[in-house]
C-alpha cells in the first residue's frame, strides 16, 4: 500500500503533501510491463495523480491527469479518486531510449515536450473542470508546478522520483507537493525555499527509508507542522463487466449488429489493469434489444 500524509504549518499558510507510492508503482510496472524509462515517467505521473486525487475534497471525486508530449511513450493517463487510489495507463510501455547526459533514465527524452498536460477534476458539476497547459518540461514535476501556477494560480512544489532496479521492478518511488495558502507571508516562503535547497532527492529519500511524514517535516521545517490526515492508497482499477457493457452499449446497436455478425465472440481489454471480458454472440443480442429500445 501507498502512504500519504498531508500537513499544514501552524499558521495555517502552507500545506505539504507526501506519498511513498513504492508500492503502487512497483504493481503499475507489473501490470504492464514497463521499460525502466516508462517506469519512471508513467510511476512519476501516477505518483502525481495519488497526491492530487488526494487533495480533493469530496468523497466522490476524482481526478485524470493526461500528458502527451508527442515522444516515444505515446500519451500517459493516471486517474485517481479522493482517497489516492489511482490507476494508469501508456500508449507505448517498451521504450528503449539512451541515458541522458546526466546518466540518468532520460524521462523527458521518452515523454516528450512538443504537447500538453490536461488536468480534467469530475467534481460533481454539470461538467468536469479541465485544466491545460503546454509541456514545459516533459519530466513531469516541473509540468505539475507549473500547472498549479497557471491553472489554479496557486504557488506550488511538486516533487517526484522513481528508482529502477536491473531488472526493472521498482526500488523506490515517492513524491511530494508543497503549496502555498493566499495569506502565506515573505518570510514563509524564505522559509520553504531554504527547506527545498536542502531536501535530498525524492527516489533517494524513500529508498533510504525515509516515511511521508518525515518528508512533510522536512519541507515545513520552521512552520511547525501538524498532521491533517494519514491514509493508505493503492494501484486500484475500478473496471467491471457491467462497465465494460455499458460502453459496448454505447457503440449502437448497428455496430454491436455487425460485431455478432462477425465474430463468435467479443473480447473487451481494460488497459488500465489488462483484465479481459469476453461476450458470447447472446451477449450481444441481448445489447442489441436493450441498444433499440432507447
Amino acid at each position: 500500500m501507498a502512504k500519504i500524509v498531508r500537513t499544514l504549518s501552524s499558521d495555517g499558510s502552507v500545506m505539504a503533501c507526501a506519498v511513498d507510492s513504492t508500492d503502487m508503482i512497483a504493481e503499475m510496472e507489473q501490470i504492464h510491463n514497463t521499460s525502466a524509462v516508462v517506469t519512471a515517467a508513467l510511476g512519476r505521473l501516477t505518483t502525481a495523480a495519488s497526491m492530487m486525487g488526494a487533495m480533493l475534497k469530496n468523497s466522490t471525486d476524482s481526478l485524470t491527469l493526461r500528458m502527451d508530449g508527442h515522444g516515444a511513450t505515446g500519451v500517459l493517463i493516471a486517474v485517481a479518486d479522493s482517497k489516492g487510489n489511482v490507476k494508469s495507463y501508456v500508449s507505448n510501455p517498451v521504450v528503449e531510449i539512451p541515458l541522458n547526459q546526466y546518466g540518468k533514465l532520460d524521462v523527458k527524452g521518452a515523454v516528450g515536450t512538443d504537447g500538453t498536460l490536461s488536468v480534467i477534476k469530475d467534481i460533481g458539476l454539470k461538467e468536469p473542470y479541465s485544466g491545460q497547459i503546454p509541456i514545459v518540461s516533459g519530466e513531469i514535476a516541473e509540468d505539475i508546478t507549473q500547472y498549479y501556477a497557471v491553472s489554479e494560480q496557486t504557488p506550488t512544489v511538486c516533487g517526484l522520483g522513481v528508482l529502477v532496479n536491473p531488472d526493472l521492478t521498482v526500488k523506490a518511488a515517492g513524491g511530494y507537493l508543497v503549496q502555498l495558502l493566499p495569506f502565506a507571508d515573505e518570510a514563509c516562503i524564505d522559509v520553504i525555499e531554504a527547506n527545498l535547497k536542502t531536501l535530498p532527492p525524492v527516489s533517494s529519500m524513500y529508498a533510504d527509508g525515509i516515511t511521508p511524514e518525515e518528508v512533510c517535516e522536512k519541507l515545513l521545517h520552521g512552520l511547525q507542522p501538524e498532521v491533517l490526515d494519514r491514509f493508505d492508497a493503492a494501484y486500484k482499477c475500478d473496471c467491471s463487466r457491467e462497465r465494460v457493457e455499458r460502453a459496448l452499449l454505447s457503440l449502437g446497436a448497428a455496430e454491436l449488429e455487425q460485431m455478432e455478425a462477425e465474430q463468435e465472440r467479443v473480447e473487451v481489454s481494460c488497459h488500465f489493469c489488462n483484465k479481459n471480458y469476453y461476450f458470447t454472440r447472446q451477449d450481444l443480442k441481448k445489447m442489441i434489444r436493450n441498444a433499440k429500445k432507447k
